[in-house]
């Protein structure tokens, strides 16, 4: 029988594995090695840092980890994007296994634990970013199922990229892993107890939510320097998440804002259906607090009482090992597209009524076709570029207030007429100097999924500047529809 350390005495410095030099070993853990290399034979224009990761083959005690690697070896190339380190080139295991993969600079978002609780600005801004990677991921057909701080890294510009896919789930290849959570066995509950959802307790593998859970317990965690459910290490630790509530946020730190409390608490919701449906649903919230809807989580001080845990357990007695019934067969990225940010951009200040009246229209039959919708209603109150701007009009009303409350009117109709419930319906006045623009950014910094707008009559002047709508068109990547009288 091999040694646990086997692997490591076959591998040094100056050492070539198939065209790749290993330069120095940056991290040992428990399933891999991590090593920078080098191409042997570099190719013109690509300069792109490497890392090697080697699994660490414990004389076969882990056959978890082998297979979990074989999974990422698998998972990494189908994956594209700034959010995942870029795939190069991978071994099998009749010879050397590794991953070779874009080296992201810089430490994990694990040391900043050490420093919890976090300032408020930091915890939102960095949820923020991890969810919109989790969205486009999960469009990608993948979920992560494995989201936590040393599992996060940062590239120079903010942009948030998940690593490790030992234990991901892709929508469009085998899911090798399946067998390992066939038995409620210590030994077979494959994942990161602190993080890990309801759901993969009970051995649901194809939920998106379930990393929207993870991102809760972290941003939990942030805020409160503690752990929503501790850290358990048996089944019966982590079969609690079914039924036990965790301790209010507020509870634990004065300062925690509502908004705040309502967004982990939804996050760490028992019940998918209860959560954020989307990362895209969870950023947007989380970048703009002032739109979140405050329920009776805003306000808890201390958990659910015991007739609603037991309640929850004899649930969870009832559906174990069952996928969650509001998406029993959809694929990963089809149960994401259920729940789509549309976006409704609205000239209040100069559209016609007719064309203001005909644009309602158009968004409510949109949303009526998409019951899972979020609609952020978006006016854009043009700034100057140089001069400062006069904040409030002729009678002394400020400007943007006056932009909201005519925003708010426009939408009220259709907010009565489709039953838009918790969170489902937000308001956004931008300031900009350039209208396309600043919706186009909206959009994109979002994920917009469809942007519906208003277009005014045709004219020589509109043809040859170019009107706001078709620069829209030309320049969004979501889908755009756009209304005319």
């Amino acid at each position: 029988m091999a040694s646990d350390e086997e692997p490591e005495d076959t591998l040094a410095p100056g050492q070539v594995i198939d065209g790749f030099r290993l330069e120095e070993r940056l991290h040992q853990g428990g399933m891999a090695w991590l090593w920078s290399v080098t191409r042997v034979e570099p190719s013109s224009g690509d300069d792109m840092p490497l890392i090697m990761k080697v699994p660490r083959i414990l004389g076969g005690k882990e056959p978890a980890s082998i297979v979990g690697f074989e999974v990422e070896q698998m998972i990494l190339p189908a994956l594209h994007g700034p959010h995942v380190p870029r795939f190069v080139a991978r071994g099998d295991f009749t010879q050397q296994p590794y991953i070779v993969m874009e080296r992201i600079p810089g430490v994990s978002l694990r040391p900043r634990l050490d420093h919890a609780p976090l300032p408020l600005y930091e915890i939102a801004d960095t949820g923020a970013r991890v969810a919109a990677a989790l969205h486009e991921l999960h469009r990608q057909h993948l979920v992560h199922l494995d989201v936590k701080p040393s599992n996060i890294m940062f590239r120079a510009d903010g942009t948030a990229v998940l690593v490790d896919f030992g234990l991901s789930r892709h929508d469009k290849l085998p899911d090798l892993l399946e067998e390992e959570f066939s038995l409620p066995s210590s030994e077979k509950m494959v994942g990161t107890g602190p993080y890990m959802s309801p759901e993969q307790v009970q051995f649901v593998r194809n939920d998106p939510r379930s990393d929207l859970f993870a991102l809760g317990v972290m941003l939990y965690h942030f805020t409160t320097g503690q752990r929503p459910f501790g850290a358990p290490t048996s089944v019966r630790g982590l079969r609690r998440r079914l039924y036990a509530d965790p301790v209010p946020p507020r509870a634990l730190r004065r300062d925690c804002p509502p908004w705040l409390q309502e967004i982990i608490l939804k996050c760490l919701e028992v019940e998918p259906s209860r959560r954020y449906q989307s990362g895209a649903q969870l950023a947007l919230d989380l970048q703009d607090p002032t739109q979140v809807t405050l329920t009776a989580r805003a306000e808890r001080q201390r958990p659910g009482g015991a007739l609603k845990a037991a309640g929850r357990w004899l649930r969870a007695l009832r559906t174990e090992g069952r996928v969650d019934r509001d998406a029993p067969a959809l694929g990963i990225a089809s149960q994401v597209m259920k729940s789509p940010i549309i976006v409704a951009a609205v000239d209040i200040d100069h559209a016609e009524p007719a064309l203001l009246e005909q644009l309602r229209e158009a968004v409510r039959r949109i949303v009526v076709a998409e019951p899972g919708a979020r609609l952020a209603c978006v006016s854009v109150m043009r700034a100057a570029r140089i001069a400062m701007d006069e904040r409030v009009d002729e009678s002394g009303q400020s400007r943007h207030v006056k932009q909201l409350v005519g925003l708010r009117h426009w939408a009220r109709p259709l907010g009565k007429a489709l039953a838009l419930g918790e969170g489902r319906l937000t308001f956004h006045v931008l300031e900009a100097p350039e209208v396309a623009a600043a919706i186009v950014e909206f959009a994109a910094s979002n994920q917009v999924d469809h942007i519906v707008m208003g277009a005014r009559g045709n004219s020589a002047l509109r043809r040859y500047l170019g009107s706001v709508s078709s620069q829209v068109v030309a320049q969004a990547d979501c889908s755009v529809t756009v209304v005319r009288t």
